[in-house]
C-alpha cells in the first residue's frame, strides 16, 4: 500500500504522469534532465515502475521548433489511440529569459511499448506566445484541454488556459483563460501558473496547478467547480486564495508541484507530483536533476475535498 511521506518512487524524473490504462498496466512518463527525448515505462503495479524497462518513443530534432528543451510530456488515451502531449522549443531563451516553447503531440495506434510513435504536429492555442504544461481530460461525451500560456498582455510568465477538443490535435476556440497568478504564494520568484491537472470525486472537478518559482517556493493551487457547470465559463471555477500543498522541510519535501492524478487497483485517488530533497536548487534550476517522482494516496476533509498535505 502506497503511503504518504514515502520514499521517492523515481529519482530524477520532474513533471511526473502516471496513467492507469483500460488494459490495467500503469503508464510513466516524465522529464528527463537532459530534456532531449521522450520516455515511457509501464508496469502491473506502481510499485514496480521504477525498475520496469524503460522505451525512448521520440528524440528532440537537430535544429528548428522541436530541438531543445523537451518538457512535461504526459500520456493519454485520446480515441482510442495512444497520445502524448508535450513542450518543445527551438532556441535558447531570450535576454528576458523568455524560452520559445510550443506544445506538440505524438502518437501511437497499436503497443505503446513496441509500435511506432507519429508526430501529430503543433496544437494551436489562438495565438503565438510560450506554451507549455498541457492535460487533458472528459467529463461525459466532451473532451477539454488545459495548459499554461503567455499572454503578454498579462503580467507574468504563463496564466491556464481550457478550451474543448474537436479531435486529439484540435481545439475548439477562443480558449477561455481560467487563472492568472495574483495571490503572494504564486508570484514568488517568477508569476507562474502553470502544470495543471484534473481530479475528479464525487461530482466536482479539482483542477490543481503550480505556483511561483521552482524553488522550495514552488507549491500547488487549486481551482474548484461542478462537473455540470459550464466549464468554458471562468465563473464556473472557484479559486483557492491559498496553497494547497506546500514545502514540507520535515519530511524534505521541498518545492512540490507539477503533478498529476491516478489511482491504485482498488479505485484509490493517488497524486503524483515531483519535489527536491533540498531548498534552492544546486546550479541553475535546469541544471539540477533532483526533482524526484512521489507518489502519495489523496486524502479528504469532513467537507470531501482533498489534503494533500
Amino acid at each position: 500500500m502506497i503511503e504518504k511521506y514515502s520514499d521517492v518512487l523515481i529519482p530524477q524524473r520532474a513533471d511526473p504522469c502516471i496513467l492507469l490504462a483500460p488494459d490495467s498496466w500503469y503508464y510513466f512518463t516524465a522529464s528527463v534532465p537532459a530534456f532531449d527525448c521522450i520516455e515511457i515505462r509501464r508496469a502491473r503495479s506502481i510499485e514496480e515502475l521504477p525498475n520496469a524497462p524503460t522505451r525512448i518513443v521520440w528524440t528532440k530534432h537537430e535544429s528548428g521548433p522541436m530541438s531543445k528543451y523537451i518538457w512535461a510530456p504526459e500520456i493519454h488515451l485520446v480515441d482510442g489511440n495512444w497520445c502524448i502531449y508535450f513542450a518543445a522549443a527551438g532556441e535558447e531563451p531570450d535576454n528576458k529569459g523568455v524560452f520559445s516553447h510550443r506544445t506538440y503531440c505524438i502518437q501511437c495506434e497499436g503497443d505503446p511499448m513496441l509500435d511506432e510513435w507519429v508526430e501529430m504536429g503543433r496544437i494551436n492555442t489562438g495565438w503565438e506566445s510560450f506554451t507549455i504544461d498541457s492535460t487533458t481530460f472528459t467529463v461525459g461525451d466532451k473532451r477539454y484541454f488545459v495548459w499554461a500560456q503567455r499572454d503578454y498582455a498579462i503580467p507574468g510568465n504563463s496564466n491556464l488556459y481550457i478550451a474543448e477538443m474537436t479531435s486529439a490535435t484540435e481545439l475548439k476556440l477562443p480558449a477561455t483563460l481560467l487563472t492568472v497568478p495574483e495571490y503572494d504564494w504564486e508570484c514568488i520568484g517568477y508569476l507562474v501558473n502553470e502544470g495543471p491537472s484534473v481530479l475528479k470525486h464525487n461530482g466536482k472537478l479539482y483542477l490543481t496547478y503550480s505556483g511561483s518559482a521552482t524553488d522550495e517556493n514552488y507549491a500547488m493551487g487549486m481551482l474548484t467547480a461542478d462537473e455540470d457547470a459550464d466549464l468554458l465559463c471562468k465563473d464556473s471555477w472557484v479559486k483557492s486564495p491559498v496553497p494547497v500543498m506546500v514545502t514540507d522541510p520535515e519530511h524534505k519535501i521541498y518545492g512540490p508541484g507539477h503533478n498529476s492524478f491516478t489511482k491504485d487497483h482498488e479505485g484509490r485517488d493517488l497524486l503524483v507530483f515531483h519535489a527536491r530533497p533540498y531548498p534552492g536548487f544546486v546550479g541553475d534550476p535546469l541544471s539540477d536533476p533532483n526533482r524526484h517522482c512521489h507518489v502519495w494516496p489523496v486524502e479528504y476533509d469532513e467537507n470531501d475535498r482533498p489534503v494533500f498535505n
